[in-house]
């Protein structure tokens, strides 16, 4: 039996049964034999793979996902007035659509749709997850939007690109305005796809993917929320090569995705890197990018908004937004502070402006 996972491959090689004699006067060696055996099972449960806190591949195949919270159901959010079902899109992807209440400021009007992507380093997260949930009512009701939180598959069980295609299918599904709450309430001239961390990768690849950019007019914008982007030469004051934050980086995305194309310079890792295609291609109209003071992602999060500022001409739609003295997406753990109701603020305006 092998289980591969990546470039990595792990082996448990089974020998073929052969004949044991043993003599009346010679007992087997229990003791030995129980050692033997925990020997056996602890060289089993070995870390092959260490992305702590979110995910330890173990040598016989298991997983944890030290973070992964539990799921919550869809249904009423009594402090937002905010109604959430679940819709199945295939046997292994579905998404949680939100509708604010018919009353404040979308009440008779056709609302922009938010079209949302959880992060995670594409191995942990989920649309039912508490955090995202409870992040996507307050949304829905700030944004008077439309949201749509997507559930893609996770590593290891599915590298990259499955997210990816996950994620596209899904948003060609919200096009289709196939569910009657898509039908009857989106504006689907107006189209966000906004993101944290992973997710915030899934929208830049999204917003340069040729087959969307047929829907072109549809796609009013892009929020990315600390995007999860890296390379292989370090950029404003990250980390220098070979600190413990660069390399998890890239063993996380090489993990992830095992066929990138020079690794963490992959430009869907690396959208600035020299030749990758170019940011005046994103399908939207405007670009937000917000990143937060504590979070050692920021300088990727800055440096995108800066190459987007320039591709985009003489009067660049590109706002960079930093959240200070708060880390990585503080504000799907901490949402009744200051900061975070800051940070909703701003994606508010965002998406309401004209």
């Amino acid at each position: 039996m092998c289980y591969k996972y990546g470039n990595t491959s792990t082996e448990l090689h089974v020998r073929r049964r052969t004949s044991l004699t043993l003599h009346a006067r010679r007992a087997p060696n229990r003791s030995a034999m129980a050692k033997n055996a925990a020997a056996t099972a602890d060289a089993g449960d070995e870390v092959v793979h260490d992305f702590s806190p979110l995910l330890l591949v173990h040598r016989s195949g298991r997983l944890e996902r030290p973070l992964a919270m539990p799921p919550v159901p869809p249904g009423h959010d009594a402090a937002t007035g905010v109604v959430s079902k679940d819709v199945s899109l295939s046997p292994f992807s579905f998404v949680r659509l939100y509708r604010p209440p018919e009353t404040g400021a979308g009440a008779g009007k056709k609302l922009p749709v938010l079209v949302y992507f959880h992060g995670g380093g594409f191995v942990i997260g989920s649309a039912a997850s508490a955090a995202y949930h409870r992040c996507l009512n307050d949304l829905t009701a700030a944004c008077a939007a439309v949201a749509v939180s997507v559930d893609y598959r996770l590593a290891p069980e599915h590298l990259l690109p499955a997210a990816y295609e996950d994620s596209l299918a899904a948003l060609k599904w919200v096009l289709s305005a196939a569910d009657p709450w898509l039908a009857e309430r989106a504006d689907l001239s107006r189209i966000f796809l906004a993101g944290d961390s992973a997710g915030g990768n899934i929208c830049h690849h999204l917003a340069m993917h040729h087959d969307f950019r047929g829907a072109a007019g549809r796609l009013k914008g892009i929020v990315l929320i600390h995007p999860w982007f890296w390379g292989k030469e370090p950029v404003g004051e990250e980390p220098r090569p070979g600190r413990a934050e660069g390399v998890e980086q890239k063993g996380l995305w090489e993990f992830v995705c095992p066929d990138a194309v020079d690794g963490a310079d992959d430009p869907r890792m690396n959208p600035t890197v020299e030749g990758a295609p170019g940011l005046e291609n994103l399908a939207c109209e405007k670009v937000m990018v917000c990143v937060a003071e504590g979070d050692f992602l920021r300088w990727r999060g800055r440096a995108y908004a800066d190459a987007a500022a320039r591709a985009r001409g003489p009067e660049p739609a590109v706002e960079l937004f930093e959240s200070e003295g708060v880390g990585h997406v503080f504000y799907l753990y901490e949402p009744a502070t200051e900061k975070a109701r800051e940070l909703l603020q701003r994606i508010m305006a965002f998406v309401r402006a004209e």
